[in-house]
């Protein structure tokens, strides 16, 4: 399935040596007021080539609105972008076209479909991200609304969790982190990395700031099991945490038990409805019971190291042959900051849905 969203819906297309990608954006409320600087800003901070371990691979990403905007703003009609490719090198992949790469998708998408486009990964290339990056824009411009910020970052590189956290820093580093005390060090792994011709993974955390209370429902509609539908379908994802997460899980309910503050530790609105409650320390996430409560928004997302990397690897042709591969092309050392921005475009996807879904049922 390549559309995304109940009400709010992403549909996505294109390959990463295609003539170009695209989004269709459907279900976008009118009069909201958009351009393409809006969007531009967003794929800017997704593109490669912004720091030692990012592919040289050189694309401008510049997009084009096709439709459903008039006069700066949306017209409730569907909104078409389209971004082209300009900096193919297909040549780099046909030593590779019967060849599957080690813990990339070319044997899955092969044993499903008979057929795959092996220039960069086709479909299963980081590129697709593009029209995600695309569609999280325009939710982001929604969200802002509300006051709604979403805001993410390294909080771990090559093994090294980054404890301090700065959100001022995140947009000062190539890397996103937020941990200005450890920035060099981590530069540091990452020369030693594409030096060795290897790759490093990474934890990203994201942050929903001022999120509204009471989106998401229960059982199968919970908002963090569609945060981690949404983070989980990013390629290179392997892993999403809520809160404290698997930290919960090595406690007695007693140390994991996160009591409410009472009503004299904030301001009690006359409207019990409209009323946000904190909690001593966040441990769920901002989340019970699949539902917001006004807290800040958290989790985490593991995201693997790159799969294509320069060391000489054995893996499988199309024959079922033993041969070693050494991965020619252009690749990133490391994904994690370029993630990211599609995390939180994907976060932001989801929050827009659940506030037009919660607006359907609940009428506010």
């Amino acid at each position: 399935m390549n559309t995304f969203g109940t009400v709010f819906r992403l549909t996505c297309w294109g390959e990463s040596h295609g003539r170009a990608l695209g989004a269709l954006i459907d279900g976008c409320p009118p009069g909201l007021e958009l351009s393409e600087s809006d969007i531009q800003k967003e794929l800017d901070r997704r593109r490669p080539g912004q720091h030692i371990g990012s592919s040289p691979r050189q694309e401008n990403d510049r997009c084009e609105i096709l439709s459903g905007v008039f006069e700066g703003k949306t017209t409730g009609m569907p909104i078409s972008v389209l971004v082209r490719n300009t900096d193919v090198q297909s040549k780099d992949y046909e030593s590779l076209k019967n060849i599957y790469r080690p813990s990339h998708a070319d044997l899955t998408y092969q044993l499903k479909y008979g057929i795959r486009d092996y220039r960069g990964g086709g479909r299963s290339s980081g590129r697709e991200t593009v029209a995600r990056v695309i569609g999280g824009a325009i939710a982001k411009k929604i969200l802002a609304q509300q006051k709604i910020q979403i805001i993410g970052f390294s909080r771990e590189i090559g093994g090294q969790f980054f404890e301090h956290v700065d959100f001022s820093y995140i947009k000062k580093n190539p890397l996103r982190m937020a941990d200005k005390k450890n920035y060099k060090k981590a530069l540091q792994i990452l020369k030693q990395a594409k030096e060795g011709k290897d790759s490093l993974g990474g934890v990203a955390e994201i942050h929903v700031q001022n999120p509204s209370a009471g989106l998401g429902s229960p059982v199968f509609g919970k908002l963090e099991s569609d945060l981690a539908r949404a983070c989980l379908s990013v390629g290179s994802v392997k892993g999403f945490e809520i809160g404290e997460g698997f930290a919960l899980s090595r406690m007695n309910g007693s140390e994991a038990n996160d009591s409410f503050l009472n009503s004299s530790s904030k301001s009690v609105l006359k409207d019990f409805k409209d009323q946000s409650f904190l909690t001593q320390r966040n441990a769920n996430g901002g989340i019970l019971g699949g539902i917001s409560t006004g807290e800040d928004i958290w989790f985490r997302v593991a995201v693997k190291p790159p799969s294509s990397i320069g060391q000489s690897q054995e893996t499988i042709d199309s024959s079922g042959k033993k041969v070693k591969i050494k991965i020619e092309g252009r690749y990133d050392t490391i994904i994690l900051p370029r993630v990211i921005p599609v995390l939180e475009s994907m976060t932001a996807l989801v929050l827009v849905d659940h506030l037009l879904l919660h607006r359907a049922q609940c009428g506010n």
